[in-house]
């Protein structure tokens, strides 16, 4: 299994839609935002991110077939990681070697991020690759249509 990072593709996009509206990456991620439901939303969420200097934005490939997405976008104060790999891809080690790799590209710190408290996959990811639990909060999970805990990591 070889898990690689490259810059995204227009090419690419169609596979992110189809990963960030399956309805399982809904509940696993809980936080869900217009762009999950809306392909308008979508085609400007991307077009922005795309376009913005300041997000470091990379395609996880695994073997070669696109697998998700991994970013680092905010300000350095408050810089925040984000990534998403497509459940066919899942149980695989293929997010945290993402992870690993794209740290290595991303050298702000710290560096933060956020993950469903009852999503112990992506905690443990987060964990594997430095990251430590800095709090806890709640918020409202759209894709859940409840409030939920929120566990908060920092990698120093």
């Amino acid at each position: 299994m070889a898990v690689t990072l490259r810059e995204v593709r227009d090419a690419d996009l169609p596979e992110f839609r189809t990963q960030l509206t399956d309805p399982a990456l809904h509940r696993m991620a809980a936080v869900t935002r217009k762009y999950h439901y809306d392909r308008a939303a979508f085609d400007d969420h991307w077009a922005k991110v795309r376009a913005d200097p300041e997000v470091l934005l990379r395609t996880i490939l695994l073997d070669g077939e696109v697998a998700g997405h991994v970013a680092a976008f905010g300000p350095v104060s408050s810089r925040e990681v984000t990534y998403v790999v497509g459940p066919r891809f899942w149980g695989r080690g293929v997010a945290t070697a993402a992870l690993r790799e794209f740290l290595a590209l991303e050298r702000v710190r710290p560096l933060h991020a956020d993950a469903a408290a009852d999503n112990a996959g992506s905690v443990r990811v987060l964990e594997k690759c430095g990251f430590t639990v800095t709090g806890r909060t709640r918020c409202f999970a759209q894709a859940r249509g409840e409030e939920i805990d929120l566990v908060q990591l920092t990698l120093e």
